[in-house]
């Protein structure tokens, strides 16, 4: 079972409750729940610790404008429970860019995590860890600017290379002046700039920009994909099966959804089952 956006609210008082009690063993700024060591992964990557990739900027996902600064969010927290639980209390962080991670051109990790979806076209460079997240493409548009259900297919569109959002929007919307920015920071930016009037992406990143930059931009709607995130392991590796039972059992015992309550709902700051839904 993933965690739905849906849910996050209602688990924050959960979250309140065990938030609260001693702190236990800690990586980053991340309390740790699990057992060290509790199901093995004996031959990481890099001897003595777990590697994560991510694509950055992950606002509220990885807390951190460099990988050495990155010590809290919901991904980050997710893959220090995973190394903890791998039996390892180090854990390091490599950027690289969205294109060069989603692509397969980068190499020597054991596990990678930015808000990706899974599709059959990726599955065809990766494997994919169990879901652990239900997504959405959502729409963003300047507060100065509205746009609206019917006017959005006339209007200047934005989305990130290589997304599911900007597939969504050539295959699906039949978009054909489309603006396409290599990062998500590049393409929120010209939104705010005036350079586009609509970013689309998926719905958890569109609301953790509208909560950073109350005002400028708004959440209008979204549209229903059933999207879900996963974490991509380099193709056939033999830790790949150890590293989906540690990501399930976060997802059985209640960990994500904690740390969703922690680190999304608060950010979003509103429950995106509100968000209303556009038709195709």
């Amino acid at each position: 079972m993933t965690i739905s956006k849906r849910s996050l609210l209602a688990a924050v008082a959960l979250f309140a409750t065990v938030g609260s009690a001693t702190a236990g063993a800690m990586i980053g700024n991340c309390e740790l729940s699990g057992q060290k060591g509790s199901i093995p992964v004996t031959s990481p990557a890099k001897a003595g610790q777990l590697t994560v990739e991510y694509a950055p900027p992950a606002p509220v996902w990885w807390n951190g404008d460099t990988p050495e600064s990155v010590k809290d969010g919901m991904e980050y927290c997710m893959a220090a429970e995973i190394a903890w639980r791998a039996g390892y209390d180090k854990l390091e962080v490599v950027s690289t860019s969205w294109d060069a991670l989603i692509s397969g051109q980068t190499s020597g990790f054991d596990l990678a995590m930015s808000q990706i979806s899974i599709t059959e076209e990726r599955k065809k460079v990766h494997d994919f860890s169990v879901p652990y997240f239900n997504s959405d493409i959502g729409v963003l548009t300047r507060a100065d600017a509205p746009v609206d259900e019917k006017s959005l297919k006339s209007a200047k569109v934005g989305v990130q290379q290589s997304t599911t959002g900007a597939a969504f929007a050539a295959d699906t919307l039949g978009l054909t002046d489309v603006q396409v920015y290599s990062d998500q920071g590049g393409l929120f930016t010209a939104l705010r700039a005036g350079q586009i009037d609509v970013a689309l992406n998926d719905t958890s990143l569109v609301l953790a920009e509208e909560a950073a930059n109350p005002g400028k931009v708004a959440v209008i709607g979204q549209y229903k994909t059933r999207e879900t995130y996963g974490a991509i392991y380099q193709k056939g590796n033999s830790n790949n099966p150890t590293i989906d039972r540690i990501i399930q059992s976060m997802v059985d015992d209640g960990t994500i959804s904690k740390l969703g309550a922690k680190y999304l709902a608060a950010a979003w700051g509103k429950d995106p089952a509100t968000v209303p839904y556009f038709n195709r």
